[in-house]
């Protein structure tokens, strides 16, 4: 632990640890002595410590045995881009309860009326709103299917002529702009992508153990 945190390997690091180790072992012995272990909050956290350590020590194992190859982050990178698309769109949407609501708003649109001031005025999106409706840059692909589809075939200035609906109530969506993905290239990212590929390989592992054991 002591050469992870950057000490040198040499003989007063040794008895730096020697020393905290003796230290350890002589108030862990008086512990026993007086009883403590015995004590049920004591023991509570002796059985979650050890429990932490067999759990830090299989999953340590697992991952050594199915280790995340430079193959797998390739593989996960190229996908993410794929679908994460070539362009990214700016855009702004008025969210209302009823699909008769919006159809007037994009009357109101059709007769000249301003986007962001209907925004500000009527959606009921409480995190742009203020904004005008603006949603910042967004790629499709974040965003529910049928936004992204009718936000896709957009031309730039123009709003949808009918009301787009989600989970969430009805939109109105105006294309503010286009530009090009700026995909950071793999290497920067492989880090990131090899942890997130660890994380899933742990996560599948616990649902399938999850699965064939039996919970009371």
């Amino acid at each position: 632990q002591q050469l992870q945190r950057g000490a040198q390997d040499d003989e007063r690091t040794r008895e730096a640890v020697r020393e905290d180790l003796i230290n350890r072992e002589v108030v862990a012995q008086a512990a026993l002595r007086a009883g403590i272990g015995k004590k049920r909050d004591v023991q509570t956290q002796l059985d979650m410590t050890r429990q932490e350590v067999l759990v830090g020590a299989y999953l340590s194992d697992y991952l050594h045995k199915h280790a995340v190859t430079d193959d797998d982050v390739q593989k996960e990178y190229d996908r993410l881009r794929a679908q994460t698309g070539k362009n990214e769109y700016r855009a702004r949407h008025i969210l209302v309860d009823t699909e008769e609501e919006a159809k007037r708003l994009i009357s109101e649109l059709q007769k000249g009326g301003n986007f962001e001031e209907l925004a500000k005025k009527s959606s009921k999106d409480e995190g742009t709103r203020a904004l005008g409706g603006d949603l910042d840059w967004k790629v499709p692909s974040s965003l529910e299917k049928p936004f992204a589809d009718a936000m896709v075939a957009l031309q730039k200035g123009k709003f949808t002529a009918v009301p787009v609906r989600t989970r969430f109530g009805y939109h109105v969506i105006k294309l503010e702009d286009v530009r090009p993905v700026n995909f950071p290239p793999v290497a920067q990212v492989r880090p990131q992508l090899r942890e997130r590929l660890m994380r899933q390989r742990v996560e599948a592992l616990v649902h399938d153990l999850r699965a064939k054991a039996k919970v009371e």
